[in-house]
Order: structure tokens, then sequence, then C-alpha cells
């Protein structure tokens, strides 16, 4: 009998800060599109418990847009945000997976503020999605390099997912064994379990496909894994005319709805959630993972050029640096000579969130179009800095 093949689905769901709620405010039918996809994605699924299997990421600037109050009744007609995120909660349909809560790359920004992200987004799921165990790790924009596996392994995530394009051998394998297997990377003494995107089955999910051309396809990779293989597919699940289509016929929840119904009739691709497959399979081997980041439609990934490529992006990065060592000196200052005053604590918080959420991707992502806003928040996060200063006398 030959051994099953699992599929990993896997969607990154993020909205940059305010912008569904400048998408409204221009009466644009955009925001309702971006809603309705989400509320899709849980809608899809009823029914399918046995076999459903879905691994999302919000970052927490979506999250922080959705449970908002105002917000929440400015779209109620549209969707009910407060019963979607309830339908999330669905532990036999959905992992939620850790990510950083202003969606930054993470290998571009201060080692110091890496944490603060990613705990701010635990915080803040916790209380969202009523749970505490979250395995698995999604860095925004598949933004990785090896020296984040200790402070991945510090914050109790059990894997963290990668792209094809960037995993290299350091136990002898097949290319086979190398994409559909997870691996174990190490770092600095730590060690962290890799699951790898497979990057071409992605760009087909991401674009739209046929079910027959996508279980061909995984049949013909898979087919001389002498191990029950791990298919892994990673794209955005609220970006593109594929997944914002509401015909089920075209798009991308009629595909997987047609895969859950093949697999019920005992078809070779089983939807798995990772853990499951972890526990039951292990992971075999080491590799490395070179830095690098998910291809976007402008670029490969390599070398974080979408984020890095012009002076302005470089020299706004190059900003957060300075502004982020200065933010956490003062806190450590205002800790040292024990400033726990209401009004220093909050101009702390403003300095650090502001300066953190200068750090989302999405800044960086269009060339300088968006760089402004970096620098926004930058602007503000110094100017509640220098407040600090005045108070510890300096």
């Amino acid at each position: 009998m030959s051994n099953p093949i699992h599929h990993a689905l896997v969607l990154n769901l993020h909205q940059p800060p305010g912008n569904l709620q400048e998408l409204l405010d221009q009466h644009s039918w955009e925001p309702h599109e971006i809603l309705y996809a989400m509320d899709r994605i849980p809608r899809s699924l009823w029914g399918y418990e046995d076999v459903g299997r879905v691994h999302l990421s919000f970052s927490g600037t979506l999250l922080e847009t959705l449970v908002d109050p105002h917000f929440q009744s400015r779209v109620y007609g549209v969707v009910d945000c407060g019963a979607m995120l309830w339908h999330f909660q669905n532990t036999a349909l959905f992992r939620i997976l850790g990510t950083g809560f202003y969606h930054p790359v993470l290998p571009l920004i201060p080692e110091a503020d890496r944490e603060e992200q990613v705990r701010r987004w635990l915080g803040m799921a916790r209380h969202v999605f009523w749970r505490s165990d979250f395995q698995g790790f999604w860095p925004p924009e598949m933004g990785f390099a090896m020296e984040l596996i200790p402070l991945l392994r510090r914050l109790g995530f059990r894997y963290v997912l990668v792209d094809s394009d960037h995993v290299e051998p350091v136990t002898a394998m097949d290319w086979h064994e190398l994409r559909y297997r997870p691996h174990i990377a190490r770092h600095n003494g730590e060690e962290i379990i890799v699951v790898v995107r497979d990057r071409e089955l992605s760009d087909a999910q991401e674009s739209g496909m046929e079910l027959a051309w996508f279980l061909n396809e995984v049949e013909a990779r898979t087919r001389w894994c002498d191990f029950a293989p791990l298919v892994t597919t990673a794209t955005d699940g609220d970006n593109g005319g594929w997944f914002r289509n509401p015909q089920p016929e075209a798009n991308f929840w009629g595909l997987y709805r047609a895969l859950l119904e093949q697999t019920r009739a005992g078809g070779a691709v089983q939807p798995v959630f990772i853990d499951d497959y972890l526990d039951r399979y292990g992971a075999h081997g080491e590799v490395r993972v070179g830095t690098g980041a998910w291809n976007t439609g402008w670029h490969h990934g390599h070398g974080f050029m979408q984020w890095t490529g012009s002076q302005a992006q470089k020299d706004a990065l190059e900003r957060l640096r300075t502004l982020s060592k200065a933010v956490h000196d003062a806190r450590w200052k205002a800790g040292e000579r024990r400033l726990e005053d209401p009004e220093t604590l909050a101009l702390l918080e403003q300095a650090m969130w502001r300066l953190l959420r200068a750090e989302t991707s999405c800044h960086y992502y269009w060339g300088e179009a968006w760089v402004p806003r970096a620098l926004n928040d930058m602007r503000a996060s110094e100017a509640a800095l220098e407040k600090i200063v005045a108070r510890l006398g300096e």
C-alpha cells in the first residue's frame, strides 16, 4: 500500500494598520470584498469538520481592527466580525499560527523588537481565540533567518514555516525528501522544526487552478517518496480574485471543498494539521534555511530587495535601528529609577507601540510610496521619547 499524501493548507490574513478603515472612508467596494473573503473561510468549511484542516495566520493589526467596536458597528451589515472571529475558534477546522503583531519582516527589524512583536501578538491571540497553545509560527512575508530560532523556541513554538527556495540540506537527502518532509534547523544550541512551503504549488493556489491539475501535480511530485509526504501550500487568504470571488465554482473554496469530498471518498490527498503530522511522523534530517522571504509579485524573496531596494527604504530602516535603541534604553533607565507613574508608563508605551508599528512590512513593500507612514510613526515615537528623556533628567 502506498503512503498517504498529506496536505497542509496555510493562509495568511493581514491588513495594514488602518487600511480597512481608510478604504471604508473612500466608499470603496474593496473592504467588503476583503471581509467577505475572510468570512467565507469558516462558512465554506461548515460540515467538513471530519476532513477540513486549515492553518491561519492573523496579523495583530488585522485582529486589532476586527475587535474594534467602532469598526464592527461600521461593517455590521456586511460582516459580523464578532461572529466570524468566534467561528475561527473551531479547533476541529483551524490551527492558528503565531506571528508578529505589526507584521514586520523580522530579520530586518532590530533584534530587541522581535520579541516585543511576537509577545504582543500572543497577548491578543490568546484572548481572541481562547487558546494558549500556538505550536506553529508564520514569519510575516515568510521572512526568516536562522538567528530567529532561539527566540521562537524561547517563546514556545514547535515549528516554523519556511519557503522552499531557501532550504538547503545539511543531512544528505533527495529533492523530494527536502521539500516534502519536516526537518530540524539549529542555531546557537537551539533547534526548531521547519516545515517547507512548496513555492510552485503555492503560486498555483494563489492564482487559481483546477483540482485535477493539483492532484496530478502533487502525486507526480511525491511519487518517489518512501515516506508519508507532507505537501505544504501557503498563500494570502484574502487577496486576489481567486479568494475574493464570491462564486463557489470560481473561487478557491469551491476547489477545496471538492478536494475534501475526494478525501471522504478515499482520495490519495489527505488534509492534515501540521502538529498532528509531526506527532505521527516526526521530523527527519537537518537543514539550513537561507535568509530571505517568500516570492512576491515583483521579487523572488532573496535578500529582501522588495523591502530594501531604494535609498529611502534603507534610510528608514536605519532610522528604525537608532530609534529602537533609544526607546529600549529609555525604558531600561525608567525601570532602574522606578519611574512607574501613569504618565511615564503611558509615554513609554506610546514610544514603543509607534516604533513597532513603524516596522510594518507594508510600509516598505510598495517601494517608497508608503515609507512616509513609517516615518510618521517614528516621529510620534520620537516625540514621546523626548518627554521621557526630560523626565529622566537627561
